[in-house]
């Protein structure tokens, strides 16, 4: 057996192994919502066009509606001669037939009036008389307007189930009517912090004066050596919430193998399992849980063993072939995911970031996710790295050029200097450099 000090890893899986082979088959229960409020929210199922739209033909120049036929031949040297029959008026139905050798007056957005195939441009004619117009040009049927089913069919898919809904989309619906929406639930995502040294981010140190130092906001004095304030706990709620979930805290728990196992407990519904090993507390249910973990193998270990307690089906991977981020654990409890993060504040982000933001997604019905905003750029140095391992490395940007930024995983000011990080892929050894790199941006 090995030193305590010295355990290994088990059940170590790849990223990729990960992002596709552990895939809770929870999901969110389906609400209704109104349209005001679906943005970024993700659709039960396919949303279909009640109707054509626009549902009429309409114009989308400004001048005048006519047979296009009436217009071939035309040019500024030879134009063509039609009869003015009218006008066509914004948001009421056309009183004016277009026949043969007359044309009609419309707006852009007005409806085409009977007789009508295409919209002739104000610019391509020339008043000849009040009641004449002369066409300089020829139009082709279709031109200057659009068709009353262009924009969808009725039936058509107007947005699809499982991608969040975007302004565009928002827009498309009110279009059709649709104004209350079916959508999953918002994934309820309960985060646990475990250290020994933790406390909460707004501890003042015993004795503090009402302002900090150099007149710094209360509380903002350093606190006793061995004490560190939870970063970790409110960055990974912004995660959440950038991945469509409700963050919910449970504090902190020391390391402790019983007092984690009972945090843990009151935060799942385990189904089907002794419902005496199930502690009611005034948390709620969760759809996830995230557990940042104490940075020490022991803390690890003790992290490990409460999350294997609780129940089936259990620990699907203790170990990630990933830098920064080795000490990642992924368990499913009760059809509940589990994700135990490393304890270093900026390797749980950046596992969290790869890792967790697609299983709250998918809990959320999320199957076609938004995808993230890159840029290319040169490598300004060399990156080294081992093959069968994937390393992210924070970037500072400079113009076309990605300035790689190192540090210790427990140093958050890495990430806070970086626009975004690069990926070194496992079959990797490293990238030279000046090589060219997607950089994945921060929002």
């Amino acid at each position: 057996m090995t030193a305590r000090g010295q355990r290994e890893f088990f059940t170590v899986k790849t990223v990729s192994e990960a992002l596709t082979g552990f895939r809770p088959a929870r999901r969110t229960p389906v609400e209704s919502v109104s349209l005001d409020d679906a943005l970024g929210r993700v659709p039960a199922e396919p949303l279909r066009a009640p109707h054509a739209l626009p549902g009429f033909a309409r114009a989308t120049v400004d001048g005048y509606a006519v047979r296009a036929a009436d217009t071939y031949g035309a040019s500024e040297g030879i134009p063509s001669y039609l009869d003015l029959a009218g006008e066509a008026r914004m948001g009421r139905p056309p009183e004016t037939e277009v026949r043969p050798g007359t044309a009609v007056a419309i707006a852009t957005g007005a409806p085409l009036p009977p007789g009508a195939d295409a919209v002739l441009k104000l610019e391509h004619t020339q008043a000849a008389t009040p009641e004449l117009l002369e066409v300089l040009r020829p139009v082709t049927p279709g031109e200057g307007m659009v068709r009353p089913d262009e924009d969808a069919a009725p039936g058509a898919e107007l947005t699809r189930g499982g991608r969040p809904l975007r302004p565009q989309d928002l827009g498309m619906l009110a279009a059709a009517g649709i104004v209350e929406i079916p959508v999953h639930t918002r994934p309820r995502v309960t985060i646990v912090s475990t250290g020994d040294e933790l406390v909460p981010a707004e501890t003042a140190p015993a004795g503090a004066a009402p302002g900090g130092p150099a007149g710094l906001p209360a509380g903002a004095a350093a606190l006793p050596v061995g004490q560190v304030r939870d970063s970790s706990a409110p960055a990974l709620a912004a995660l959440v919430r950038e991945a469509g979930g409700e963050p919910h805290f449970a504090g902190i728990v020391p390391d402790d193998r019983e007092a984690l196992a009972a945090t843990l407990r009151a935060t799942l519904t385990l189904k089907g399992s002794d419902p005496s090993r199930v502690v009611e507390g005034s948390l709620p249910e969760s759809d996830v849980v995230v557990v940042s973990a104490g940075s020490s193998v022991g803390a690890r270990d003790e992290t490990a063993a409460a999350i294997a307690s609780l129940g089936e089906p259990g620990v699907w991977c203790h170990g990630l072939a990933f830098r920064p981020g080795k000490p990642t654990l992924l368990a499913d409890v009760g059809g509940v995911p589990i994700i135990g993060l490393p304890g270093n504040p900026r390797s749980a982000l950046v596992v969290f970031r790869l890792i967790g933001i697609p299983i709250v997604r998918l809990v959320s019905g999320c199957t076609d996710p938004p995808p993230e905003p890159t840029v290319r750029a040169r490598l300004a140095r060399d990156l080294p790295s081992a093959a069968g391992r994937l390393d992210v490395v924070q970037v500072r940007l400079s113009g076309d050029e990605a300035e790689p930024l190192f540090g210790s995983s427990s140093l958050l000011s890495i990430l806070t200097a970086a626009d975004g990080y690069v990926v070194v892929p496992e079959a990797a050894t490293g990238l030279a450099a000046g090589s060219e790199v997607e950089v994945m941006l921060y929002r």
